[in-house]
């Protein structure tokens, strides 16, 4: 049973409708919230380290959305693959550039004036469809799904799971081969 705070009636056009709000829904609201906040100040910030600080932020709330919606392998993915290697890949790059990383460097978006209102129209076609769906609720499940996923990889998808691991190699050992440089043209 639901930790009820206090409901609230919402009237739309002649229905009247009971939200209850429950400790999940506030932390949802909450995680929810910070990402949207984050995600915002991504676009937003005109220093671009700064801005990958935020997209961290974004990323860990992902994960809690995740972690909240009980897809606690999803989660996790987020946070090693996210959060691990591809925010240190972007910052890697930035350091290594060193323009970007200059004071003098201003972000501009010089594109709101066309974003702003193709923003504004996406989001009243998401909250149209947010409110007009039926939405049918399914039971989470009651444990941790990581075992789940990890038995299904290991038994029903263990040859494509293998052949993706194949693929992968081929692609690394071919990135190598092309980034090696050529030291046979070399005078020295």
């Amino acid at each position: 049973m639901p930790f009820d705070l206090h409901s609230i009636n919402l009237l739309d056009m002649g229905k009247q409708f009971v939200f209850t709000l429950t400790l999940q829904k506030i932390s949802f609201l909450a995680v929810a919230f910070m990402t949207f906040a984050s995600a915002v100040a991504v676009v937003t910030m005109k220093n671009i380290f700064h801005s990958l600080l935020f997209l961290v932020l974004t990323f860990l709330g992902v994960a809690g959305i995740y972690l909240l919606l009980s897809a606690d392998f999803l989660a996790a993915v987020q946070v090693l693959v996210y959060i691990g290697a591809i925010t240190v890949l972007i910052m890697f790059a930035l350091m290594l550039t060193s323009k970007l990383m200059a004071k003098r460097v201003s972000q501009t978006m010089e594109q709101w004036i066309v974003a702003l209102p193709v923003t504004l129209g996406i989001l009243v076609v998401l909250i149209r469809l947010v409110v007009l769906n039926p939405w049918g609720m399914k039971a989470a499940p009651a444990g941790p799904t990581t075992g789940i996923i990890g038995t299904s990889l290991m038994t029903k998808y263990l040859l494509p799971f293998e052949l993706a691991s194949i693929v992968l190699l081929v692609a690394v050992v071919g990135a190598i081969l092309l980034a090696k440089e050529d030291k046979s043209d070399d005078p020295s």
